[in-house]
């Protein structure tokens, strides 16, 4: 018996299907194979927050995808989507802490960890304190810079990273190790 099931196609091969031919539109054929995966990555960014924050896992995703629609016309495949995609939510959170911030005097802080594993002492700092200090980083060494929005943000792994930013994956953990150090240095006190 022959099945008219279409094969599902992959978030690269979508992507590179309205790039050749713009018929379907990128964003509808996109959001429901990548919607799951944003999600766990905001959740995993809020892992370590406490409770009460007034953004959620699930407006971040919505606010970053918002942010994304815009700019799909250049996004060569699936990790650099979420390349992309780490980018866009760490604008959502920074400009969610700075707008509470203003709304409130002293709101915005949520826990985040700069460690591989959230339950190896999980440290509380500012978002805008870390985007502040991100965006230093990113001044003195972008590389650095993108390899923590990459890794910390977007959840991708040493080999992905390196394939992301065309560097080796020894390179890929120098530059992640130096950069935690760094920005525990900016965001301690």
């Amino acid at each position: 018996m022959h099945q008219n099931k279409k094969r599902q196609k992959s978030i690269t091969e979508i992507l590179q299907d309205s790039h050749d031919s713009g018929d379907e539109p990128v964003e509808s054929a996109l959001l429901p194979l990548v919607y799951n995966e944003l999600r766990g990555l905001a959740r995993a960014v809020f892992s370590a927050s406490p409770s009460g924050h007034t953004l959620q896992p699930t407006a971040l995703v919505h606010e970053a995808w918002l942010k994304l629609v815009g700019n799909l016309d250049s996004v060569k495949g699936r990790r650099h989507f979420f390349a992309v995609a780490a980018t866009a939510m760490r604008q959502v959170l920074a400009d969610h802490a700075k707008a509470h911030r203003r709304a409130k005097r002293g709101g915005g802080v949520r826990a985040i960890t700069l460690h591989e594993d959230v339950d190896r002492g999980t440290r509380v700092f500012d978002v805008v304190a870390f985007d502040d200090a991100l965006s230093t980083l990113s001044e003195l060494n972008a590389r650095h810079a993108r390899v923590v929005e990459l890794r910390f943000l977007g959840s991708l792994t040493i080999s992905e990273t390196a394939a992301e930013l065309g560097i080796s994956e020894t390179t890929v953990v120098s530059d992640w190790t130096m950069a935690r150090a760094w920005l525990r240095s900016q965001l301690a006190g």
